[in-house]
């Protein structure tokens, strides 16, 4: 315990001086003054598990996409703004395609992360026009092309996406996809 320093008689006058009107209190009158901490701000569980939902939706496989068909039953997608002759000019090959990936015999998950690293190196690249091959579904249970349906909803996903549409049959026909990717800026 720290030592007292004694006050000089001058410091102590003038303390007494300025505590002479004070009134002592009864010590069995004294209260103690308990301070409480102000409470914690509320946890805002649900709107927590809403932003997980909304994320996990997000990231989730789409099951049902909402693909614009156009000439047929070939998938095709158009990101909103973009004029409809881009997509004609991709459907009918006046985009070289600069760059391919191949996912035959890769779990969904693995697709997934291919064609998001894909995705990168050719934007990196400025790579505008690429052929992801997908398969057409004749190793998968059914014979129903799995992949297809998850890079259609993945593609559609990315904002670097400006338009899609299945390949022609010299690049892949309904085992491949022709993706229009957006240049630098």
């Amino acid at each position: 315990m720290p030592r007292r320093r004694a006050l000089d008689a001058a410091s102590r006058a003038l303390f007494e001086g300025a505590v002479a009107d004070v009134i002592p209190l009864a010590s069995d009158h004294i209260q103690r003054l308990h301070h409480e901490p102000p409470p914690p701000l509320p946890i805002p569980r649900q709107r927590e598990r809403d932003e997980r939902a909304a994320l996990g939706e997000s990231l989730a496989d789409v099951d049902t996409l909402d693909l614009a068909l156009e000439g047929g039953d070939e998938a095709a997608f158009l990101r909103p703004g973009m004029t409809p002759t881009v997509l004609r000019d991709l459907r009918r090959g006046r985009w070289v395609v600069q760059n391919h990936l191949d996912l035959h015999g890769m779990y969904r998950d693995e697709a997934r992360q291919q064609v998001a690293i894909f995705l990168a190196e050719c934007l990196a690249r400025n790579q505008r026009c690429v052929r992801i091959v997908h398969g057409k579904g004749r190793g998968s249970p059914g014979r129903i092309p799995v992949l297809k349906r998850l890079v259609l909803g993945w593609l559609t996903q990315r904002q670097e996406v400006l338009a899609y549409c299945q390949a022609r049959t010299v690049d892949g026909g309904a085992g491949a996809v022709l993706v229009l990717l957006q240049g630098k800026r």
